[in-house]
């Protein structure tokens, strides 16, 4: 019963993530809605990743599920903290929350290859890999000058929420479709690295394009 409730609190709260995560890359340039869907997707993200790990840990259910909550949840926590950071100096709570997902997903691994259990190499270490990425990204960020992180902040933000928006989806389409598993939890993926891709320019254009009329104001 306690196990029936979870699922439907986890399936319920990811779909409102999934939701309010959308609207709020669509809404970007409103900078109010963008605000209050964001932290909207933040408050349905910390139900989907404590009713993903009681599935885990309590109800002993897909392990998979483990190493999508730490790339969702831990890119979420990072892209929040980017923003409230403003290109300031990590605190400790910067440090250790990479620090504690990389062990765990050290611990994941070892796990599944102790279990013998089935896994998909390229979803596994796609995974793991982006999650590792990330976390040393952020675990260097103290020694960046303050300029660097204050550029790097729009894109970091951007990186880091549609990331953890596209492990969602994985995780979402992977339950949902499992007769087209690997392409249903890796299609996502590609999806949001397109438009992570496509933000990155048009921001990059955008700055080049201040960049110039500053010049041209100076002259």
């Amino acid at each position: 019963m306690i196990h029936h409730i979870n699922i439907a609190i986890h399936v319920s709260t990811g779909i409102l993530a999934l939701l309010s995560g959308l609207a709020a890359a669509i809404f970007n340039k409103q900078v109010k809605k963008h605000r209050w869907l964001g932290r909207y997707f933040m408050w349905m993200m910390i139900f989907v990743i404590i009713t993903g790990l009681a599935g885990v840990f309590v109800f002993k259910r897909n392990t998979f599920l483990l190493v999508i909550t730490m790339l969702s949840g831990y890119n979420c926590f990072s892209g929040i903290r980017t923003i409230r950071l403003q290109g300031q100096k990590p605190a400790f709570v910067d440090y250790l929350a990479p620090v504690m997902v990389m062990a765990a997903a050290v611990y994941y691994l070892y796990y599944v290859y102790a279990m013998g259990l089935y896994w998909a190499p390229v979803i596994i270490y796609a995974t793991i890999g982006s999650l590792f990425m990330v976390t040393i990204y952020d675990l260097c960020r103290g020694m960046m000058p303050d300029n660097t992180r204050k550029k790097a902040m729009p894109y970091e933000h951007v990186y880091k929420m549609l990331s953890a928006l596209s492990a969602l989806a994985s995780a979402f389409t992977g339950t949902v479709l499992p007769q087209f598993k690997p392409y249903s939890q890796f299609l996502p993926s590609m999806a949001g690295l397109t438009c992570i891709i496509i933000i990155f320019i048009r921001l990059g254009n955008r700055q080049l394009f201040y960049k110039r009329a500053k010049v041209l104001q100076a002259d």
